[in-house]
């Protein structure tokens, strides 16, 4: 296991260094930020001036290596918006879409598992139905969609929750909700076919004929033989997630990452856009390999060679 960890983590160097080559590359030919900084009148020589003090005026390969140069020391070029280093400003926005994607994560495990298990063992009857038909309306509804009604339903028809904003536990129910169902309706669907399979296994015929009770079949022995799969989809949901956020934040006013990158985006902010992205790939790599730990947790047989 140490090994595997050891040369897991080795591998992210190369995969982190094209990932900055990539976002550098898009940010570099999206536009130049220098007409955001400055006045319509202002003059081309102004323009030009900018650009040079800014290191804009050199060649790609030389903005790359500079970029690439202050990455390896943690420093991500300053934010023209905020007129501040980019980490920081990335790194604290960085808990609330942790928080958010944690929570949204909760509701999709609370909604996913008794529907997807309830589902499975009652193979084609009407709970296996509705379980089927909601998890194909989940995926198909967009993020963007389900927030706004549900801003209008509960916020601003029956005025039990707030419309936007992050404050208490009771401005988190929307966001995690919006961002949940899509994430739960994938896992539902997961779940259901693993359970199914797992349910037809010889060894689950045979704890049926000891008189073992149903409940106790379906959760202590086919359904923790079934979450392989169903930490393999978790772990994939990470940048699902993360990419939820980016409209979830935005409809819900959430001052979480994603909202951040939206705004960088719109002013061509590369420092901030690039810092946020770098954060946002480190997140999904963890998590894959927090998945690979889990595999091995859950079952022992398997070996990392």
């Amino acid at each position: 296991m140490i090994k595997f960890l050891i040369k897991r983590l080795l591998e992210f160097i190369p995969v982190l260094l094209i990932i900055s080559f990539i976002v550098f590359t898009l940010v570099f030919v999206a536009g130049d930020p220098v007409a955001l900084l400055l006045p319509e009148d202002a003059s081309q020589e102004d323009i030009e001036n900018l650009r040079e003090a800014l290191g804009l005026d050199r060649p790609f390969i030389v903005q790359y290596g500079t970029y690439l140069s202050g990455l390896l020391q943690g420093d991500f070029g300053k934010s023209f918006r905020y007129n501040s280093d980019a980490l920081p400003i990335v790194l604290e926005r960085l808990p609330a879409t942790i928080e958010l994607a944690l929570s949204a994560m909760v509701v999709a495990i609370i909604i996913a598992i008794p529907m997807g298990v309830w589902s499975a063992s009652k193979r084609n009857s009407f709970v296996d139905l509705f379980a089927t038909g909601g998890s194909v309306l989940g995926k198909a509804m967009p993020n963007f969609w389900l927030g706004i009604m549900l801003i209008l339903l509960f916020s601003v028809t029956l005025g039990w929750l707030p419309v936007s904003g992050r404050g208490s536990w009771m401005h988190l129910i929307l966001p995690a909700i919006t961002l949940g169902t899509g994430i739960a309706a994938e896992m539902t669907r997961l779940i259901r076919s693993s359970m199914l399979e797992i349910l037809s296994q010889d060894y689950i015929r045979t704890a049926k004929s000891k008189g073992l009770r149903k409940f106790l079949v379906i959760y202590k022995h086919a359904f923790r033989n079934s979450l392989i799969p169903v930490i393999t989809i978790t772990a994939l949901q990470t940048s699902t997630l993360v990419g939820g956020a980016l409209v979830t934040e935005t409809v819900f006013s959430w001052p979480g990452l994603g909202q951040l990158l939206i705004q960088a985006i719109n002013t061509r902010d590369m420092a901030i856009v690039q810092a946020s992205v770098f954060v946002i790939a480190i997140l999904v790599i963890l998590m894959n390999l927090i998945a690979d730990i889990l595999y091995r947790v859950l079952d022992p047989r398997i070996k990392y060679n």
